[in-house]
């Protein structure tokens, strides 16, 4: 088995940021139903770097244009052979040939290829993710038992009668079918697991290491597929090499210093449904170096929260779009933080407020425009607001 999927995962810094520019360059001229000053923006994109010019596209936005211009809003998608439907409802375009959501390079850095079969444990009705991890597996040349979810015993036997060698699923589904196989005293041939929709907790793993399973974890979407995976090498994600991803602070479209948490942004260059600028709601960081595997792409630290911090403060909503708001108010301001706090039974609004001395009446003014209610500042030296991503904190406890 190679050592790699393909030569665009060992590619220089350099090489992959001239091929993804011009792929990028590409993908932008093909759209044409976006509104003009999109296109007129999109038109000054020559490189990664020009893409925080361009607006973030979140899921609520794809949700009311699909309503208004079904089933994919106004979106353009090329050549599919499926629709799938996620919670909301958001409907994704998709196709099981050519490994369409690029889950082939996962599947071969968890060491899958032509001799497994895979148990594939994702569900395959309406949601994509049975059929993204099929297609992958078909990349690399696996034989699959499309297994869905539940019946366990029915896994189990199956899983003995074909010999299932890779699983595929849920971090936590393979133990239930583990304990279950125990319990009938049949022995499994699973020695390799493919998994993601997760958290995979270090002693999940641990539990599988014990069972002599090498379990690996991507990070995927049914609106991109595969964003990012694991190696062997277990230090991080590398970035998917159809991908291009930015780590914004939450609210905004402004990319946070490198090694800093914020939201997951990816652009995604697939030619059939070229997301830009994607808000995966998700948190994460960039890390540093390159992997020992010998991969080239940046990683990130993987899942690391989520970005959307909507808290009820005084009864009404704060978003990270107003402190985004209040933010920009004051060019003298590059962060804040929102604490939501009690005193006496009520609910206390306070913004940290990084900045060289400001003008707290001003900023208390701005609070009242951009939150919709009153609220204590307190001024803070410049960068002395930690950096794991939050911009609003919820200290109320509910004991």
């Amino acid at each position: 088995m190679a050592q790699y999927f393909d030569d665009l995962e060992t590619r220089s810094v350099d090489q992959r940021m001239a091929e993804q520019s011009a792929l990028l360059r590409t993908r932008l001229a093909s759209i044409t139903v976006a509104p003009q000053d999109w296109q007129d923006a999109a038109v000054q994109v020559q490189s990664q770097e020009d893409l925080v010019n361009l607006p973030v596209l979140r899921k609520s936005d794809l949700s009311e244009w699909q309503k208004a211009r079904p089933p994919f809003g106004c979106i353009q998608v090329g050549k599919v052979t499926h629709v799938f439907q996620s919670p909301g409802p958001i409907y994704e375009p998709g196709a099981l040939d050519g490994d369409w959501f690029r889950m082939g390079r996962f599947l071969h850095a968890a060491g899958i290829g032509a001799d497994d079969v895979v148990q594939n444990c994702f569900g395959y009705h309406l949601t994509p993710a049975g059929h993204m991890f099929e297609s992958g597996a078909r990349a690399v040349g696996a034989m699959v038992l499309p297994a869905g979810t539940g019946q366990t015993e029915l896994q189990v036997t199956a899983a003995r009668d074909v010999g299932s060698t890779a699983y595929a699923g849920t971090p936590d589904y393979l133990k239930i079918i583990l304990e279950k196989a125990d319990e009938m005293g049949v022995a499994l041939g699973i020695t390799k697991a493919a998994v993601g929709g997760g958290a995979l907790f270090p002693s999940l793993r641990q539990f599988y290491i014990d069972r002599g399973i090498a379990c690996l974890q991507c990070y995927a979407t049914a609106d991109l597929g595969n964003i990012a995976y694991e190696s062997d090498a277990m230090e991080g994600m590398m970035i998917d090499e159809g991908m291009i991803v930015e780590i914004v602070t939450p609210g905004t479209g402004n990319p946070v210093a490198f090694g800093e948490v914020g939201e997951v942004v990816v652009t995604s260059l697939n030619p059939d449904y070229p997301l830009i600028r994607f808000a995966t709601g998700d948190m994460s960081a960039m890390m540093a170096g390159t992997s020992p595997c010998g991969r080239t792409n940046t990683r990130i630290k993987g899942w690391m929260g989520r970005a959307d911090q909507t808290t009820k403060i005084k009864g009404m909503f704060v978003r990270p779009e107003q402190v985004a708001a209040f933010v920009a108010r004051h060019d003298e301001v590059p962060k804040a933080r929102v604490i939501a706090s009690r005193e006496a039974e009520t609910d206390v609004l306070t913004v940290q407020v990084e900045s060289d001395g400001g003008d707290a009446d001003a900023y208390a003014a701005s609070i009242v425009e951009t939150m919709k209610m009153k609220g204590k500042v307190v001024v803070c030296d410049l960068g002395s607001l930690p950096k794991d991503g939050l911009v609003i904190e919820d200290q109320r406890t509910y004991d």
